[in-house]
């Protein structure tokens, strides 16, 4: 099996719209109204869930599919549509990361003692 990147993804969606003829309809809008179109398929899945646990204990295999299914159409919009705005989708996502980290530095994790938390 090979592994998965943004670069093969690309590849695979630029061949599967010239191998339809799509890339007309590919322009940055359309492909925006349409990622939009899935997140809210993505939405209905945990509309009337409640809140869920991480990893998903309580659903079952076949609604984990479909929630694998809806995330990876908002995935494939997402690397079309950066593909066509010509923006590198995973360079720009390591420098949010990094601006991010920038933005919301982590705690200091130092020992405090009550001395620390009285007035001046």
């Amino acid at each position: 099996m090979e592994e998965v990147s943004l670069e093969l993804l690309k590849k695979k969606m630029e061949d599967f719209a010239k191998e339809r003829d799509w890339e007309k309809y590919h322009i940055p809008r359309n492909l925006l109204l349409a990622m939009v179109g899935e997140v809210g398929e993505l939405s209905e899945i945990f509309q009337w869930k409640g809140e869920v646990a991480k990893g998903l204990p309580d659903w079952d295999e076949a609604e984990k599919v479909h929630l694998g299914e809806e995330l990876s159409d908002v995935l494939l919009y997402l690397i079309r549509l950066s593909d066509m705005c010509g923006i590198d989708l995973g360079k720009a996502a390591l420098r949010k990361v990094q601006l991010n980290a920038l933005k919301y530095p982590a705690p200091t994790h130092h020992s405090t003692t009550k001395a620390d938390h009285t007035a001046a």
